[in-house]
């Protein structure tokens, strides 16, 4: 091994031991690599930043966008209006779900999909008195088992694509990827339908609305006496962070999330939520008269036609992780009350002003009905109700649709590249109104798109250093006399193994140069072992941060990080199989 694999190899060993750890986010991690990989002359500066105009970067960020104007059109939504009538056979609602997801995932971003089934997964289990943990692990997994059907179904595929482009000068096309990918999601949807569905655990207490608001907290209300010193002041003037007003009862008029400016009158009967000791010295600093406190929230104190609740998923690269609600100041700004939190199925009741949002959390929170659910989607949170569609939004269906069709016929015959295409078909998303410019630079997932471009020179100079080729010979020598199917089959095992631990794109960076040094190593074509990289890094189910979706439903569905295993490890397992035979069926390596 040369001293610059060796140097590239450490430098591998520490990124993907920051990977796991987590204490920095993946991008931060991956440019980190970079700048250290340029610093050592292991990645040249000319090429240091080539991955930014990298054909498969271009190509992701143009499908989110895409992907982004089919759901706000309402398109998408239009979709799971059928699963409606499943509601009361769990079996079938349950694959209708499955399927459904599957089917998006292979043409949109896989939390595109998640985004629009998920409400309609927990609201139909809530109705029928299911737990909702029976439901979400499947959409996830089925969610990642669609991506590796087609080459826009999830990043690792346009990675792979384009170190085929590199190893021998034309990229995989369009549907390259579906006999092998759909005859590995079908294995692996069929597995979870008949029998792995089983070992999803069963979450009794599913977080609900009224569950988020009873733990440690309590309803309090208390009357503004005329001696009280907060008549004529404002809220934001008298109520602690640890103490929030829901409502206003003033006479016959009710006012719920009252403005943090609104002032305050005697005889005003306040609705309080927060910590006992917390409300008890804010009763008593005030000179408040206490009227009754409980455990059980009434809805009609707290809601109206204008005000009501809403509950949200932190998304894995909001914005507001790692902050709180008193340093986001949600009260004033915002006009939100956070009524309460879940985490990983658990409910967080004591301190939540100050509690530090993690992906996955579940809110709750109070504020207008006009503005509460796109307020929490620019925070970066999904929020668990299904918007309605509005009649303007029917007129752009169509086109957001032809737009969509015209990107992908372009690229399955060839007319177009797919970063042209898909390009083209963004720009037409905003030219067309389906989608404002603020909208299109919003569904641009910037984490993953800069550790793309941050990985992909790596990736190159894991080639360029000789590193893939030391690998590789390490391999054959270990496998000398093993069957070429052996060696897809670790290639694919190693990959999935990777992928379950590190970003899914980061791991297809990593494998696709030792993949093709290990067929170049056994004169095989490139192509299958490419293929079996694409399946493992789609076949991240061991744990909730192998990807996105995972994470996502894990506090929806109340999962513990040691959850995920059991069907995951078996999941593995068949994949692995059917994917091996698969390959040599349709890509024979000779």
């Amino acid at each position: 091994m040369t001293l610059e694999a060796g140097l590239l190899s450490g430098l591998l060993v520490l990124a993907l031991a920051a990977f796991i750890w987590g204490r920095w986010k993946p991008e931060i991690v991956a440019l980190a690599a970079l700048m250290s990989a340029a610093i050592l002359g292991l990645v040249s500066h000319d090429a240091a930043f080539a991955g930014f105009g990298h054909p498969a970067v271009i190509t992701v960020g143009a499908v989110l966008v895409l992907s982004q104007g089919l759901t706000t059109s309402g398109l998408i939504g239009g979709l799971t209006r059928p699963l409606e009538r499943l509601q009361k056979r769990p079996i079938l609602l349950l694959s209708g779900l499955t399927l459904t997801v599957a089917l998006l995932s292979g043409f949109i971003n896989n939390i595109g999909a998640i985004a629009v089934l998920m409400p309609v997964a927990i609201r139909l289990a809530r109705e029928s008195g299911k737990p909702v943990s029976m439901y979400l692990m499947p959409l996830a997994f089925g969610s990642l088992l669609g991506g590796m059907t087609t080459l826009i179904g999830t990043p690792p595929n346009l990675i792979v694509s384009g170190f085929r482009l590199n190893a021998v000068g034309e990229p995989f096309r369009f549907f390259d990827f579906t006999p092998v990918g759909a005859t590995v999601a079908a294995a692996g949807i069929v597995f979870i339908l008949a029998a792995g569905w089983r070992l999803v655990p069963r979450r009794s207490s599913r977080v609900t609305s009224e569950d988020l608001i009873k733990v440690g907290r309590y309803l309090t209300e208390a009357t503004v006496g005329e001696k009280s010193p907060v008549v004529g002041r404002r809220l934001r003037e008298v109520a602690p962070r640890e103490v929030q007003i829901l409502s206003i009862i003033r006479g016959k008029d009710r006012i719920p999330a009252p403005s943090a400016m609104r002032t305050l009158k005697a005889d005003d009967l306040l609705v309080m939520i927060g910590e006992s000791n917390a409300i008890e010295q804010f009763v008593k600093e005030h000179k408040l008269e206490l009227v009754g406190q409980n455990d059980e929230i009434n809805p009609e104190l707290i809601e109206s036609d204008d005000v009501g609740l809403a509950e949200a998923v932190v998304m894995p690269d909001a914005r507001i992780v790692g902050a709180s609600a008193a340093s986001l100041r949600l009260r004033n700004r915002f006009g939100i009350n956070l009524l309460g939190i879940a985490r990983e199925g658990s409910r967080l009741g004591t301190r939540l002003a100050d509690t530090r949002f993690k992906p996955g959390d579940v809110l709750l929170v109070q504020g207008s009905r006009s503005e509460l659910l796109s307020d929490m989607a620019d925070f970066g949170c999904l929020p668990l109700a299904e918007r309605t569609i509005g009649l303007g939004q029917v007129d752009r269906r169509w086109r957001a649709l032809a737009i969509f069709l015209a990107a992908i016929v372009s690229v399955a015959v060839g007319w177009l590249s797919a970063p042209v295409a898909f390009a083209a078909g963004a720009l037409l998303m905003v030219l067309s109104g389906v989608l404002s410019l603020r909208q299109a630079y919003a569904a641009m997932d910037w984490p993953i798109l800069i550790l793309l471009a941050a990985m992909i020179p790596v990736g190159l100079a894991i080639e360029t250093t000789g590193l893939a080729g030391a690998i590789s010979q390490t391999t054959l020598a270990m496998t000398s006399f093993a069957p070429i199917w052996l060696l897809l089959a670790c290639v694919l095992v190693a990959t999935m193994f990777l992928s379950d631990l590190v970003n899914n794109a980061a791991a297809a960076v990593m494998m696709c140069p030792v993949a093709l040094a290990v067929a170049a190593g056994v004169q095989a074509s490139p192509d299958p072992f490419l293929l079996a990289v694409a399946v493992g890094a789609s076949c991240a189910f061991l744990t909730p941060i192998g990807h996105q979706s995972n994470l996502l439903v894990m506090g929806p569905g109340g999962y513990r990080f040691g959850d995920y295993w059991r069907l995951g490890l078996v999941l593995e397992l068949i994949i692995a199989v059917v994917a091996v035979a698969a390959l040599m069926l349709f890509w024979p390596p000779r």
